[in-house]
């Protein structure tokens, strides 16, 4: 994915007869769907297949619903059934501090202050109370590390590595 860019939504088909389509959210803000002029259409390694004016955005039942120029049919609709939505991150929702974006997440490099380097972060998952950083590593078990404050405590950018300093006894678990 392009660092310049965050995915925002996935269309999951279309809605009616006149190019309206079902976007599912990839953000916890799904109002932010409303004053959206612009996206781009990216494929799921991020590369950009087109850009997009949206002409009409809207709620129905739960479901966000979009409206592209050029796309004015039930069949071009369905055709874009599959795609991401991406802004680009000036356009992006201001995080407040000390929050991220899951793609400023992944891929980064986890590293404990007893244990070294953990692994990369390969998926975020959501469990509700708070996020876990799942961390593929080679001829081992997967790890899962609480995204909290206590556990991950700096997040530098730059760098592009997280510092954590686990509760005893959570490696263990997976060795």
């Amino acid at each position: 994915m392009n660092d310049n860019r965050i995915i925002i939504g996935k269309i999951t088909g279309a809605h009616g007869v006149r190019g309206e389509v079902k976007v599912f959210p990839i953000t916890d803000n799904v109002r932010r769907f409303a004053k959206l002029k612009h996206v781009f259409f990216v494929k799921d390694d991020g590369s950009v297949i087109t850009e997009k004016d949206i002409t009409l955005s809207r709620m129905d039942r739960g479901n966000v619903l979009l409206t592209f120029e050029g796309i004015t049919d039930r069949d071009a609709a369905e055709k874009i059934r599959g795609i991401y939505l991406a802004v680009d991150r000036k356009d992006a929702v201001k995080l407040p501090k000390d929050t991220y974006f899951i793609a400023d997440l992944l891929g980064r490099e986890v590293v404990d202050d007893e244990r070294g380097p953990l692994g990369k972060v390969s998926d975020v998952i959501e469990t509700g109370a708070n996020f876990v950083l799942e961390m593929k590593r080679k001829g081992k078990k997967d790890l899962l590390v609480p995204f909290v404050a206590a556990v991950c405590y700096e997040v530098d950018q730059e760098e592009r590595v997280i510092k954590t300093q686990l509760p005893e006894g959570l490696y263990e678990i997976y060795e």
